[in-house]
């Protein structure tokens, strides 16, 4: 069984994230959606709430595979994640040419810790490229339609947090 994880903040799970997890299904036979609290980021969301909504809009909204993705959260090197779940694999999403720099510095350290394990990049559809948790947030924030950008359980979620 090929296994990957797909690390991220997921401060909330957008449809980009949603097309790398359903092209990452398409080269492994398990996805590891794995949320972390950086200590480098401020969230909007806790670690709860994230898998929460990650799990809502994955299980309950679109009606994904339980079998084939497992959420999780996380705390240490993502390397140490590969190995605990015997994952060959991290996927990391791409969305502009501004994310590349930071993605293939992070995979050559991650290769340097264990040659073992192979990143991939994958990159949302065309339509989802541009989204951002960030933006979506910020598009909440000033009452704009988010409808395009999340799940309705996302949705839901954000909404309230706002309240």
């Amino acid at each position: 069984m090929r296994t990957a994880i797909y690390p991220g903040t997921f401060d909330p799970i957008t449809y980009g994230h949603i097309d790398v997890i359903r092209k990452s299904l398409k080269i492994a036979d398990r996805v590891i959606v794995a949320t972390t609290d950086n200590i480098n980021k401020d969230y909007f969301f806790s670690i709860e709430e994230r898998i929460s909504i990650i799990n809502k809009s994955l299980f309950k909204d679109l009606k994904l595979n339980k079998k084939k993705i497992i959420v999780i959260s996380f705390d240490t090197l993502t390397i140490n994640l590969c190995k605990k779940y015997k994952a060959s694999l991290i996927i990391r999403g791409l969305r502009a040419v501004s994310d590349f720099e930071y993605e293939f510095q992070l995979a050559g350290m991650n290769k340097k810790l264990n040659k073992e394990i192979e990143t991939i990049f994958l990159m949302s559809d065309v339509e989802n490229q541009i989204i951002s948790s960030k933006f979506v947030k910020e598009i909440a924030k000033l009452k704009g339609n988010i409808n395009k950008f999340l799940t309705s359980s996302a949705i839901k979620a954000l909404k309230e947090k706002l309240k």
